[in-house]
């Protein structure tokens, strides 16, 4: 027996889209503890985010994913539409970025799941870029 498919809004996909790329982000941030050294080096002040305007502005953009979720929902359609399209298009480059520069043993994890996060936000892109007109 087939299962009916019923289609799902735009909306709600856009912003299922941005909730699993933010999965995908707390994870890999989560897993990276557990490369040697890392949590002692963020004990002796050795980080990336290593000043109140590098770690306020990693906030600021992580925190544009986050609201994309809702964006994604309850902007107007043209301004959902273009936040994805700008938005997506921002972290694909970003992720695929992070992926490429962190090509190293330790961190083999942080290159798929760079992998992954790309695919998510050009899924993100395409998805927008796909948005039904009224007829």
């Amino acid at each position: 027996m087939a299962l009916e498919n019923p289609k799902i809004n735009i909306r709600i996909k856009l912003a299922f889209l941005w909730a699993t790329l933010i999965g995908l982000y707390i994870y890999g941030d989560y897993f990276e503890l557990y490369v040697p050294g890392k949590v002692n080096d963020l004990s002796n002040d050795v980080a990336i985010l290593d000043s109140p305007t590098k770690l306020l502005a990693a906030a600021m953009m992580l925190a544009s994913a986050c609201f994309m979720i809702a964006l994604s929902i309850l902007a107007k359609p043209k301004i959902s539409r273009t936040l994805n399209l700008f938005f997506g298009g921002f972290f694909t480059i970003l992720v695929l970025l992070v992926g490429i520069s962190s090509i190293s043993t330790w961190y083999t994890y942080y290159v798929i799941y760079s992998g992954l996060e790309a695919i998510i936000t050009i899924t993100i892109v395409i998805t927008a870029w796909k948005w039904p007109k009224i007829s």
